[in-house]
């Protein structure tokens, strides 16, 4: 019998924003590898939903109403995730939103909101995830794998979403550096970051979206806009133990759109 290499079965996974989108999109992928999931979302109803969802592949699931921005909930949160799951060896830092302003008429609520729920949400969530792993390490188990949701305004500039790029650009500057300090305790840190993905997010509203997915599907190789089942094998990898050795990466997922003129 072939053995299969992406076996995540007795490994736990939490994943912020992970009620919808591209969070649900990571969870589904970690269960159907056999991982025990904890999502967190603002909204009860939907992660009921999703809970019912992801149970179907038969590993357990639990789900928090867990606000990012606020430190408190992320203590908390993650001190119960690991009370009632034992562990966690995978945290992917997911939760965030985008909204469009030019620099010259963006407020500071605009401004701030976003950064508090993008920027600083990522930052609790992985020095909380990162606290649990040290400990456990110290304790005589070593290893872990973080993971942050990048995008693709990283490397490229994208007019109307300054603060979203901010927000993007210091959340990989802040994984490489976790990457180093994290590393003598076999935790690697890597950012994902993908292109123009179908989502909940940027399907918000219809006619906006039909125009954007015809032009990325214009302007990238593969010849469409990304689905959240796309992104699934990216964060398996890094949650196995194939991906010990590969720690301060940002992967990009856009079907190639980066790399046509």
């Amino acid at each position: 019998m072939a053995e299969n290499l992406f076996d995540l079965t007795g490994k736990v996974a939490l994943i912020t924003g992970g009620n919808a989108g591209l969070g649900l999109g990571w969870a589904r992928g970690l269960a159907r590898a056999g991982a025990d999931i904890v999502i967190w979302g603002r909204r009860e109803e939907k992660n009921r939903g999703a809970v019912a969802e992801l149970e179907r592949y038969g590993t357990r699931v639990a789900a928090r109403a867990v606000d990012v921005s606020d430190e408190q909930q992320v203590i908390e949160g993650m001190s119960a995730a690991v009370s009632e799951m034992g562990r966690l060896d995978c945290v992917i830092a997911n939760a965030g939103f985008a909204t469009m302003s030019p620099m010259v008429d963006m407020t500071s609520e605009t401004y701030h909101q976003l950064i508090n729920v993008s920027q600083h949400g990522a930052f609790y969530t992985l020095r909380e995830a990162a606290r649990h792993m040290v400990a456990r390490s110290k304790a005589g188990e070593p290893g872990g794998s973080l993971i942050a949701c990048g995008s693709l305004s990283i490397f490229q500039g994208v007019a109307g979403m300054t603060h979203y790029a901010a927000a993007k650009g210091a959340i990989q500057s802040l994984t490489r550096s976790l990457a180093v300090e994290l590393g003598p305790h076999q935790i690697r840190v890597n950012v994902v970051a993908p292109g123009f993905i179908a989502s909940e997010m940027t399907q918000a509203d219809p006619e906006v979206f039909k125009q954007l997915d015809a032009a990325v599907s214009e302007s990238t190789p593969l010849g469409r806009s990304g689905q959240p089942e796309d992104l699934e094998g990216i964060v398996v990898y890094l949650a196995s133990d194939l991906s010990r050795y590969h720690t301060g990466d940002t992967f990009v997922i856009d079907g190639g759109k980066r790399i046509k003129n």
